[in-house]
């Protein structure tokens, strides 16, 4: 193996030896977990509540498995946090839904409410004001399990899936991962079916007031007028709601169903996460299909195949990541010097084109129906939900490895790409100008993740694809792109990154597609984003962000670089983020920076396990205040990645990269 990978690529420097040995055990490494098709699929992990959730849906069906849900028990008290709760992510801050769940299910699994680890949580629970406190959808199970009336959650009509595209709600209008786990909330919502709950086991001791007695249990969202006026809504619609026809209901349950059947996406699941298949699941029982109905095999099929289990511990992840995995692996592989025609790239590449989805007009046509199908799942497959991320990172990687060879599926790509800009000029990451910010006001949208708008990060990730390919600032998508980009900085300089932590990862991507676009990297704008990113740099070299910066999405140095200087912060520099910070350094041509050197030198410190860094902070974002997630391949290609591009440059005596990424 070690013959056909990379060759040393210039003379001997004071730190060669150290960086072609570090390049060189991350490549054997990441090298030696490619499947034997082609593609890697690292675990993705989530917080508690995705565990949690699994053995409530045993429980709802009465279908519990002793021994799975032991595992899944000792990875739960293994994660429980000093504040006696559970976090959204490593080292957080307490939080209700996650506490509530994680106690529960540990509960229903058999635990003692009187152990340590279990009064403790209970104490942190009542602490913080109970369980009436928790979010709507977790209210939505206990109203499921009977242990809080339906008025705890907003009145959910599943009729509303026979609105007009033009009525104020419609499901086009909201996300696709609201959209894949709302209709079949819906109809259970219509339904309100009972949990089986085969042990009867309760809650009541989580709330502060009796369940019952409980009156404020709905919540303004957002704390603008409209949200106040929804609430009286909500109010008016549970007085009225019993003259709704029947008939009516009936038709949209078969809507609903309808949807989910043809969606269901085989093993891979409807939606390709985990909320979505429990909630076909339990549709499913509650209209009485039995066990063995084929559709009930294949979605419990497609909920198994995310449990990892390791040293008498599992959980069940919230989906499946391969695509990104591949992608972004691939990438890391060509930088640190392999050519596409090596077999390990040819089979990577081969697989990827393999998973392009080119005949299923998805959700997203509902906008930009006039389009072919051309973009990439995140999943092994999900074809009505490409994702416009996932697809820039593929096409920019079969680029890179052979333009010639792949033409056609980055041709395809690309103009799936071009079709899916938003009006203002940026990409959202499933759908085109998924933004009626009106609707994060209804009062069943307290987590605050209805929308799919564009984002600087989804957006640079285009521009950079398009710029790869020969796009250049003067085509009229990207010249659009890079004005969104500007208009979206923030005041210090960084861009807020949605689906990686976080302005660490904004930054880093932006500045690529700056780069790449051809824009004057001596622009005060560029210039202020170096500057914001060696400011933050840490005293170890690294750099580190917490997830707690998406409380408010502003001023995040302030909390936490600022204390790492004062040697009292909690948190820590991470692998990932010092990649992304040091990309985005060189990217702005800092290659030969005191920082870009320092931040190599943590690089190289930091702890390694087979040639992939150790990381157990999170590093990625589901959904920003609500939910969290640690890509384990992060810290197998990201690191080998940085290096592989220090080296290149400073060999090839070069300022800046000359690819996308």
């Amino acid at each position: 193996m070690l013959e056909t990978l990379a060759t040393p690529l210039y003379e001997t420097r004071p730190e060669e030896d150290r960086l072609d040995a570090a390049i060189e055990r991350a490549l054997v490494g990441l090298t030696d977990r490619q499947a034997d098709d082609g593609h890697w699929a690292y675990e993705l992990e989530a917080d508690v509540t995705i565990p949690s959730e699994y053995i409530l849906l045993n429980h709802f069906l009465g279908r519990i498995d002793d021994a799975v849900e032991a595992k899944l028990a000792n990875y739960i008290r293994a994660i429980q946090g000093e504040h006696g709760g559970w976090p959204l992510y490593h080292d957080g801050d307490f939080d209700m839904s996650a506490s509530v769940k994680a106690y529960y299910a540990l509960k229903l699994t058999g635990e003692d409410i009187e152990a340590p680890h279990m009064t403790w949580a209970r104490k942190a629970i009542r602490k913080h004001g109970g369980a009436a406190r928790c979010n709507v959808f977790t209210r939505f199970t206990l109203a499921l399990f009977g242990h809080v009336p339906w008025r705890a959650v907003p009145v959910m009509r599943v009729e509303a899936l026979l609105l007009p595209k033009w009525a104020p709600f419609h499901i086009d209008k909201v996300s696709y991962w609201s959209r894949t786990v709302m209709v079949p909330l819906l109809v259970l919502a219509a339904l309100k079916p009972r949990a089986r709950n085969p042990r009867g086991i309760g809650i009541e001791e989580l709330f502060c007031t009796p369940a019952d007695e409980e009156m404020q249990y709905l919540r303004n969202p957002t704390d603008q007028f409209l949200g106040t006026v929804l609430l009286l809504l909500d109010r008016v619609a549970r007085v009225i709601e019993p003259l709704f026809p029947k008939v009516l209901e009936r038709k949209a349950i078969g809507r609903a169903m309808a949807f989910i059947k043809e969606r269901l996406n085989g093993e891979d699941g409807l939606g390709g996460i985990f909320p979505a298949m429990a909630n076909s699941l339990m549709v499913f029982d509650a209209l009485g299909y039995p066990g063995d109905h084929p559709d009930v095999v294949t979605a419990r099929s497609a909920v198994d195949k995310l449990l990892v289990f390791r040293n008498g511990m599992g959980y069940c992840q919230p989906c499946l990541s391969p695509v990104w995995d591949t992608g972004l692996a691939l990438y890391a592989l060509m930088e640190a010097g392999m050519e596409g025609d090596h077999p390990i790239v040819r089979r990577a590449s081969r697989w990827l084109v393999g998973r392009q989805i080119l005949d299923v007009k998805g959700d997203w046509a509902a906008n930009r129906g006039h389009i072919r199908p051309g973009g990439w799942a995140f999943q092994y497959w999900n074809d009505f939900y490409p994702d416009v991320d996932d697809t820039a990172v593929v096409a920019m990687a079969l680029h890179r490895a052979d333009a010639d060879a792949y033409g056609e599926a980055i041709e395809r790509g690309v103009e799936w790409i071009l079709g899916m800009q938003s009006r203002n000029g940026g990409w959202g990451a499933f759908d085109a100008d998924n933004n009626h910010y009106f609707l994060q006001s209804i009062p069943f949208a307290d987590h605050g993740a209805l929308l799919d708008p564009p984002t600087a990060d989804v957006t640079a990730r285009c521009i950079s694809l398009l710029a790869q390919v020969g796009y250049d600032h003067t085509h009229p998508a990207v010249a659009r792109g890079l004005a969104y980009l500007r208009r979206e900085q923030e005041e210090d300089g960084s861009w807020f990154g949605r689906w990686g932590n976080n302005y660490v990862y904004g930054t880093w991507s932006v500045l690529s597609a700056f780069n790449a676009a051809g824009a004057d990297m001596q622009a005060p704008y560029i210039r202020k984003a170096a500057a914001w990113l060696k400011y933050c740099q840490r005293p170890d070299g690294g750099w580190g962000e917490d997830c707690s910066t998406y409380l408010d999405h502003r001023r995040w140095y302030v909390s936490v670089a600022a204390k790492a200087r004062r040697m009292d912060a909690v948190k820590t520099s991470t692998p990932s983020q010092t990649s992304w910070a040091l990309l985005g350094l060189m990217a702005a041509g800092e290659v030969d920076s005191d920082s870009v050197r320092r931040g190599i030198e943590y690089l190289l410190d930091a702890p390694r396990d087979n040639g992939k860094w150790k990381e157990e902070y999170f590093n990625a974002v589901g959904f920003p205040r609500i939910f969290y997630l640690r890509y384990h391949g992060y810290s197998a290609y990201f690191p080998l990645w940085t290096l592989a591009r220090y080296r290149n440059l400073i060999a090839a005596d070069a300022e800046r990269p000359v690819f996308g990424m």
